[in-house]
């Protein structure tokens, strides 16, 4: 067989599993210790929403200045949020502290 076809197949075989391939979205919610209850619940809804759609939603609490010195406020924030979307969703990653960011993953229930 001629080497050229045979790139020429491999490269569409690649291209025809890429085609089929599921790709998960990735959605970020972004709050800080701070954050009033109605800017909160927003959030919530909208990421509710997200959930619903198949979408993964990344929780993101960042600290500023002596905040940081509080990292259980951004916890607790965060253990809310989870709780409340506990109906639509599952954690995949517990929240944890990155520097001056706690990050928490939220996956849909069903995936």
């Amino acid at each position: 067989m001629d080497f050229g076809k045979f790139q020429y197949e491999q490269t569409k075989k690649e291209r025809e599993a890429r085609k089929h391939q599921k790709q998960i979205e990735i959605k970020t919610i972004k709050l800080s210790p701070k954050t009033a209850d109605f800017h909160r619940d927003i959030n919530v809804r909208r990421a509710r929403g997200w959930l619903e759609e198949g979408k993964k939603v990344k929780v993101v609490v960042k600290f500023k200045g002596r905040e940081i010195h509080y990292p259980e406020i951004g916890r607790e924030i965060m253990d809310g949020i989870a709780e409340e979307l506990r109906d639509v969703s599952t954690v995949e990653q517990q929240p944890n502290l990155e520097g001056w960011t706690m990050v928490m993953m939220l996956v849909p229930e069903n995936a």
